[in-house]
């Protein structure tokens, strides 16, 4: 149960520290990521409410599937929007700034085909009756 038990308490945590170093930091990363300040506000807006989304689910003890298996569509969405940021902003942004994006497009891409598998042993907070074999997609 290891990593399973700690996956939501992982997402919000790098959701809310990439939010708030994003927000903090635009006009800087601006610069430097060759990216709009409002874009990079808005990046850091997106992941400082789907921070407090996950969180909402890390901290119940049961949770309903439904909100899971929409945590989990949320960082594929994600993960497909950042791709296309780095899309149509590869032409003119720097390798940090698409390092940056892409890196963020693999990490929650990541988690959320990761909290797909193991959503039904994300229902039950902890290891209250929690199985380690991973649900067979349906």
């Amino acid at each position: 149960m290891g990593m399973i038990r700690h996956i939501l308490w992982l997402d919000c945590m790098a959701a809310a520290s990439a939010g708030v170093v994003v927000l903090l930091l635009a006009p800087w990363l601006s610069g430097w990521y060759a990216l709009p300040g409002e874009l990079l506000s808005f990046i850091g807006a997106v992941n400082i409410a789907y921070a407090c989304f996950s969180f909402s689910l890390a901290i119940r003890v049961r949770r309903a599937e439904a909100l899971i298996k929409l945590l989990a569509v949320a960082n594929g969405f994600w993960a497909l929007a950042c791709l296309g940021i780095a899309a149509t902003f590869a032409p003119v942004m720097t390798l940090p700034g698409l390092c940056h994006v892409l890196g963020e497009a693999a990490f929650v891409g990541g988690l959320g085909m990761l909290e797909w598998k193991w959503r039904r042993q994300l229902l039950v907070a902890g290891e209250q009756g929690a199985s380690t074999q991973p649900v067979a997609d349906q």
